[in-house]
């Protein structure tokens, strides 16, 4: 095995065993999977959605927005599931060419890549009980969500040489008014919030536009739902490399006029990347209504 490879793979332990203190380590925000999970109601079937209504009886708000962050809140409701399960929601593919190599990237299935088709696979199983499709059913919102998160899946390798784990290493200084997240608010002074540029992505970028969700549903609802059918689908795969791919092609990493590393940010870097990011919020949307329509026939 490659130095480099050792690093990777040293990072996604060390990733993993920090999730329980790292709350936004590994999804979109509440938000960012609500809207996913509002958008892709609008496209389900009548077949798929009598199904969900059926499989989602007794949940709280029984419906896909409702459930779409219930595998992150498994971190403080059953922390011992969520510590299993916390490698789900991504996959580090390599920084350099996002080819995805499962024996490395994926060892166990313990990916979002494989977790999809996994639980895709027990919703559509009839004779698995109830509560473990509905389990599948809610999983599948959040991780159709989490792929699509350039985050999730991109990464590089920083100056010294180590894989950033998804930007989680890449410190920010981002000047903004939004109010954090509670477990983050004593890291807010002065109006700078001190944090990396994967919980940038996570939670500033779509609370930036300051919008209550059904609005900013409405908002990219009139924007469009892509049309997929079978055939273009794709794959988590195929998801999760375009994810990847975004990283590079839209310099996400954030860079001074002069081409160095830029560690601090405000609204300018916020709303020119919003636009990348409510596209991959209306295409999750879009392939999670597809995925649910041809398992719930």
């Amino acid at each position: 095995m490659t130095t480099r490879l050792r690093l990777r793979r040293i990072t996604s332990a060390l990733l993993a065993a920090t999730a329980l203190a790292a709350p936004s380590a590994f999804a979109w925000s509440h938000l960012g999977h609500w809207l996913v999970g509002d958008l892709a109601a609008t496209q389900l079937t009548p077949a798929a959605r009598k199904d969900i209504a059926e499989l989602l009886q007794g949940e709280p708000d029984p419906t896909l927005a409702g459930v779409a962050s219930w595998p992150d809140e498994m971190r403080g409701t059953d922390p011992d599931r969520f510590k299993t399960t916390s490698r789900w929601h991504y996959v580090d593919l390599d920084p350099d060419n996002c080819d995805y190599v499962p024996p490395r990237d994926c060892a166990g299935d313990n990916c979002v890549i494989a977790q999809i088709d996994a639980q895709r696979k027990i919703l559509a199983d009839t004779t698995q009980p109830l509560e473990a499709r509905r389990d599948a059913l809610k999983f599948l919102v959040h991780f159709i969500g989490d792929v699509h998160q350039p985050f999730h899946a991109g990464s590089r390798i920083g100056p010294d040489g180590h894989d950033d784990a998804g930007g989680n290493k890449y410190q920010i200084s981002l000047r903004t008014s939004i109010t954090p997240e509670a477990y983050a608010r004593k890291s807010y002074v002065n109006g700078v919030m001190g944090t990396n540029l994967h919980a940038v992505w996570d939670y500033y970028e779509l609370e930036s536009a300051v919008l209550a969700p059904e609005k900013y549903a409405d908002k990219l609802q009139r924007d469009g739902i892509p049309a997929l059918t079978p055939a273009t689908l794709g794959t988590p795969l195929q998801w999760a490399q375009e994810s990847c791919h975004d990283v590079n092609v839209h310099q996400l990493y954030p860079l001074t006029a002069d081409g160095k590393e830029q560690h601090k940010l405000g609204g300018a870097y916020l709303d020119a990347q919003r636009p990348l990011a409510e596209e991959r919020v209306r295409l999750a949307a879009a392939r999670l209504a597809e995925v649910l329509n041809e398992t719930l026939k």
